[in-house]
């Protein structure tokens, strides 16, 4: 690992074994983007790379015979308007009216280790020898500002940070328009775009186009960096890429407000691919003194598909981006109340359902949405963070403690940026919603959003939540965000400064969580995404799992979390056993392949297990008896193969190997059964190849077979379900685990699995 300058050919080249950057500094000081991927022998002079040619109607900028245009350049940080009709990567309004600006090369520096972008989250280093950073300052003489890009590569990944920051040192006052953390260019556009979109209860599908000339990408307009509709990645791969193979470039960012993911194809075929926040409603003053910092771009490359970019990221992510106490442990198994009560419920009936749950297993009790204010439906009682006593009359304090008598954990649903306008809240302070005076204030579930963007408003709930932490036993809190942004306006900022009110507002959701965290550091924070509106990196700097989604149908939950598990650690996946017949699509699937999906997550029931019968009372048992031996392979120590896609047919296939190799788990998974079908081979990946393996699975019908009908229709009932074989790596790798489909037509209800454990055994 290097960043290295030439001074002889000003030249920067970062690298380490797997990648390589390079920077020129062209003739007219500004910065050119020479090269990104595959990691290159360090020399002097790359220059070469660089390329120019006379062009009609090109605009030169460099006096002459220079031929150096910056339509046809790949730039680092590229401006509009000097030369380039593409899309920039800022704006600087300036006093006179106009944002034509020169950023040119002043000086740069180079040190071991990363610097921290509090209150921004990003990722770090524990040991400065774990990465090497470049900043290149820039200066624009005019306004006498600077431009200070910001470069941090790993040694152990083939990932590349990116970030900006303006500082205005003249006595003008700027106004940033335009903001973005990151651009790079690419010779030509023969790839693929990939990106993560969806809606409520069908998030972060994978969409998979050509790049075409033209602007094409994903962005948020709604307060929130992800919501449902789009996550803050995209990522280039050439054709025919796979999981296995081939070249990708991951671009992720670390916000969780508005962004811009955007791919711009000149039509000489420059790909330009910019990621910041969405310039769309924003604008940022700055006076002498004054500075602005961008959020954080991760970028991963990857030259052995899209599987590797993944392993890559979730490592990172995992080590380097989570923090606190939960960073390196295993996530409890829970039991959420929601779908078994909703809003109907007291203590008795809550300390009912956590007395069966401590009777299986389970370690934390989640108390959800309702315990607090007037909250009986979705009409009132947000921002009223103390406890309704009529349903819990010991409160919070004494429920929590009757909870850990009987021996479980005790959690705690919130959410924070909310308040109904039936609420102590809104009477006291109807100036506090973000909202347009004299207009009508949209909302959603009957809820408006709190106006994060001032401290004051940040300060009460702080003091109010902290208030009811800090009477109780919590462990755990679950922290949703259940609707979008709508007219943006704070009655706390003058008409100037509105521009600034999303990204103050997160800020402000940063600062409730820094606080929080730091009075009670042993609490495991989860945030929500959908319902609760974010899954995106900038909150697993806090909240080091995410609620991945509100279906909890297991069929439909093998699109949402192969897509998420592109960019996000399975560990940050909150995945619950719910009921059937599923409350969002009436699909009554089988306990066991409910549990077969949830295992690949953190993990947990979101039902009433008294509910259950005496036969499913113990195969919960068993699953928490599988889960508590096989967490750490899952969640911590292993890396995650996709295996099949579910977005290219009937099937999902995925597996956990081990870092030592030596145990793996696999999940299959078949959405509709197909009667006399053909054979199937389930090729597993990440094995030691010369090494043994003893494969075992479960052949028991997920429902109970009278053998009377078994036997009228001529149904064989397997009397050894518990099946396994030995092969060695090479054999379950390159030939697959034949599956059965009788087997798997005997497990099904309306989705069936199975489950493999794979375990390295001597010779």
């Amino acid at each position: 690992m290097a960043i290295v300058f030439h001074e002889q050919t000003n030249i920067f080249h970062l690298f380490n074994k797997d990648v390589s950057y390079l920077i020129r500094i062209m003739e007219n000081g500004q910065l050119e983007n020479l090269y990104y991927g595959k990691a290159l022998k360090d020399r002097e002079d790359f220059s070469y790379l660089h390329e120019e040619q006379m062009r009609s109607q090109m605009s030169i900028s460099s006096p002459e015979p220079s031929l150096l245009s910056m339509h046809y350049t790949r730039q680092e940080y590229p401006s509009y308007g000097t030369g380039d009709y593409r899309s920039p990567a800022f704006s600087v309004l300036q006093e006179n009216g106009s944002r034509i600006v020169n950023y040119v090369y002043t000086s740069h520096s180079i040190f071991k280790g990363k610097k921290s972008l509090e209150p921004l989250p990003a990722t770090y280093v524990e040991n400065d020898d774990e990465a090497v950073t470049l900043e290149v300052t820039l200066h624009d003489q005019v306004t006498d500002t600077d431009l200070i890009l910001s470069y941090t590569i790993y040694e152990d990944y083939p990932v590349i940070t990116r970030n900006s920051r303006f500082l205005q040192k003249g006595p003008e006052k700027i106004v940033l328009e335009r903001a973005l953390s990151a651009s790079v260019e690419f010779i030509d556009m023969d790839y693929e775009l990939m990106h993560l979109s969806g809606a409520w209860s069908r998030e972060r599908y994978v969409k998979t186009r050509k790049l075409e000339t033209g602007i094409q990408g994903v962005q948020s307009l709604n307060g929130t960096c992800c919501g449902a509709e789009f996550n803050p990645f995209l990522a280039l791969m050439r054709p025919h890429t796979t999981e296995t193979q081939g070249e990708v470039y991951g671009f992720s960012f670390v916000y969780s407000g508005n962004f811009l993911a955007q791919a711009e194809v000149s039509t000489f075929e420059l790909t330009r691919i910019m990621m910041g926040i969405n310039p769309e409603g924003f604008s940022w003053e700055l006076k002498q003194g004054e500075s602005f910092q961008t959020p954080e771009v991760v970028m991963v490359y990857s030259d052995q598909g899209l599987n590797k970019m993944s392993q890559i990221y979730h490592r990172l992510y995992r080590t380097r981006l989570m923090r606190g106490k939960w960073r390196d442990q295993a996530r409890p198994i829970l039991l959420n109340n929601w779908e078994a009560t909703y809003f109907d419920f007291d203590q008795d009936k809550i300390l009912n359902i956590a007395r069966k749950a401590r009777e299986v297993g389970v370690e934390l009790f989640v108390l959800d949405d309702g315990w607090f204010g007037a909250r009986n439906d979705d009409y009132r009682g947000l921002g009223d963070w103390y406890v309704n006593l009529n349903k819990l009359p010991d409160g919070i304090s004494g429920l929590s403690r009757k909870v850990e008598e009987l021996g479980l954990k005790f959690g705690l649903w919130v959410e924070l940026e909310m308040v109904n306008k039936d609420s102590d809240l809104y009477r006291a302070h109807p100036d506090w919603l973000i909202g347009v005076p004299d207009r009508f204030e949209s909302h959603a579930r009957h809820q408006h959003v709190l106006d994060f963007s001032r401290k004051e408003v940040v300060d009460y709930i702080h003091e109010m939540i902290a208030r009811v932490i800090r009477e109780s036993s919590i462990s755990y809190i679950k922290w949703d965000m259940n609707r979008y942004m709508t007219e943006p306006y704070s009655r706390g900022a003058d008409p100037a400064h509105q521009g600034t009110v999303m990204h103050k507002y997160i800020l402000g959701v940063y600062d409730l969580y820094t606080r929080l965290i730091n009075e009670f550091p042993d609490i495991l924070f989860e945030s929500c995404a959908s319902g609760g509106a974010r899954f995106d990196p900038g909150m697993l700097y806090f909240a080091p799992q995410t609620w991945t989604s509100d279906d909890t149908d297991a069929n439909e939950r093998t699109k949402i979390q192969y897509g998420t598990s592109m960019v996000y650690p399975i560990v940050s996946m909150g995945s619950h056993v719910s009921a059937v017949p599923n409350h969002q699509l009436h699909r009554n699937t089988s306990l066991a392949t409910r549990a077969n999906v949830a295992y690949f997550g953190t993990f947990g029931y979101e039902l009433d297990l008294n509910l259950l019968e005496d036969r499913e009372i113990e195969q919960v048992k068993e699953q928490i008896r599988f889960m508590k031996e096989y967490r750490e392979l899952i969640q911590m120590d292993g890396d995650f193969y996709r295996l099949i896609s579910p977005f290219e047919g009937n099937v999902t296939a995925w597996m956990v190997v081990s870092q030592d190799k030596k145990t793996a788990v696999a999940g299959y998974y078949q959405s509709l059964n197909r009667v006399n079908g053909s054979w199937i081979r389930l090729r597993l990946e990440g094995l030691c190849k010369d090494a043994l393996y003893e494969v075992s699975f479960d052949t028991t019908p997920d429902v109970p077979v009278d053998p009377a009908v078994a036997a009228t229709y001529g149904i064989k009932i397997d009397t050894q379900p518990h099946k396994s074989y030995q092969a060695y790596g090479s054999e379950l790798m390159y030939a697959g685990i034949p599956i059965n489909r009788d087997t798997l037509n005997k497990k099904s209800m309306d989705f069936s699995s199975l489950l493999f454990v794979i375990k390295q055994i001597e010779e």
